[in-house]
């Protein structure tokens, strides 16, 4: 009998151990948030929520075999050797601001490797050879679909279980604004169903893997602001958003519906144009845009019937946006308007938003032109900060009894007498 209640005992202990942490999705005061580049400024901004780039290649080394003590993950009798520098990269970025309370979302992303074993491990086999920013991951060979399921496991167990001593994640964005997947999600030429049956499988796979760690980190959909217009004319190369959406969850419920949710960059309609106020936007679900302006567009979606989960609407989260200097000699205040006119919408939204994942802190040369920062980055360089702008005081101020003050000058700029305009229709 002893032996037996020993037994017993044991096999409850491998249970508890090996159960998800229940620890619920942070409570916070607010969605202020900022994509991360500068730990020490994002924490001076007393922000609640960091955004992170975390890249697959990057976890992955191109040796075949570990050295003694390097860490490795396994899937399906594959095993795969972890670059320990990039590792050790990610845990100096998540554990300052964890051990802060902020929560820290990942982007969990492919480029396309200059390795040939790490490209033809994590990118999509009908990837286009020179196309593409970011891929589509390989989950279509047997080694690379395991591959995808052992650095998925491995970020879980690191970052997402209820022991994480380097750090913690809560949140977990699938790929890039896949809705453009000729530049964003590269995976050759598909159709809306056959792009939305490739993506749904890979963030399936992302969600097992972190339910064994964590029963309530939040997997997210990625999306850019075209809804029903595509930023791609051609069908094959782009799709609308919303049908998107749709096609997903529809082939979700078919499979056995899950807890995902969605994260969404509502950038101006002109990226060029930081006026968001003057978008040409519609409040209804045929929009061809949504942006700022009518971002209550997402609420209803996620709220209605067809795209709950357990009676409850999904959860949004705005994880890339960010707002043009352009050379208008009001540019400084219009960029700080912007934002206003932003945290006022989102504010009024009913908590539905998780995050606000302000894009970017500095300026980067290299974006095509755009200017989004917070700050300014020095003459010369790629990202190197220089001078704060007017829009940097006004973040700080978001969720601070400040707030008031700092925003109301700027009701002028939008065209507005009073943030009550900006109440959901």
């Amino acid at each position: 009998m002893r032996l037996f209640l020993l037994h017993a005992l044991f096999c409850l202990s491998v249970a508890t151990l090996a159960a998800p942490d229940p620890t619920p999705y942070p409570f916070t005061p607010s969605p202020k948030g900022l994509q991360l580049q500068m730990v020490d400024d994002l924490l001076e901004l007393g922000v609640h929520h960091a955004g992170i780039n975390l890249t697959l290649n990057g976890l992955l080394s191109p040796a075949k075999e570990a050295k003694p003590g390097q860490p490795t993950a396994a899937a399906d009798g594959f095993t795969f050797v972890i670059n320990e520098a990039y590792l050790k990269s990610l845990d100096r970025l998540i554990k300052p601001l964890s051990d802060r309370g902020v929560v820290v979302t990942a982007i969990l992303i492919t480029y396309r490797s200059p390795n040939e074993r790490i490209r033809a491990l994590t990118v999509h086999p009908q990837a286009d050879a020179t196309k593409g920013t970011t891929m589509a991951a390989n989950t279509v060979t047997p080694e690379g679909r395991a591959c995808y399921k052992a650095l998925t496991e491995f970020i879980a167990r690191r970052w997402c279980s209820a022991d994480a001593p380097h750090g913690r994640l809560w949140g977990w964005v699938i790929s890039n604004e896949v809705n453009s997947h000729h530049e964003w999600h590269q995976m050759g030429p598909a159709t809306v169903a056959q792009l939305a049956e490739q993506y749904e499988d890979q963030v399936r796979l992302a969600w097992t893997s972190l339910r064994r760690h964590s029963a309530h980190a939040r997997v997210y959909l990625s999306m850019e602001h075209h809804w029903n217009s595509q930023g791609n004319p051609d069908p094959l190369q782009a799709c609308k958003g919303r049908a998107l959406l749709e096609t997903f969850a529809k082939r979700a419920r078919e499979r056995g519906d899950f807890d995902w949710h969605l994260a969404f960059h509502p950038y101006p309609s002109n990226l060029r144009d930081p006026r968001t106020w003057l978008d040409k936007v519609t409040f209804d679900d045929d929009s061809t845009k949504v942006t700022f302006k009518n971002l209550e567009v997402l609420t209803r979606k996620l709220a209605s019937p067809e795209l709950r989960f357990e009676g409850k609407p999904r959860r949004l989260s705005l994880t890339e946006q960010g707002f043009d200097v352009t050379k208008r000699p009001d540019a400084l205040a219009e960029q700080a308007a912007a934002y206003a006119y932003a945290w006022e919408k989102v504010s009024r939204l009913d908590g539905a938003i998780d995050a606000f994942l302000y894009h970017r802190q500095v300026d980067h040369a290299k974006e095509g032109g755009l200017r989004f920062g917070l700050w300014s980055n020095k003459p010369g360089t790629i990202l190197d900060p220089d001078q704060k702008r007017p829009i940097w005081h006004l973040v700080k101020a978001a969720d601070t009894p400040a707030w008031k003050a700092s925003a109301e000058p700027y009701l002028k700029t939008c065209g507005l007498k009073s943030w009550d305009e900006l109440n959901p229709r």
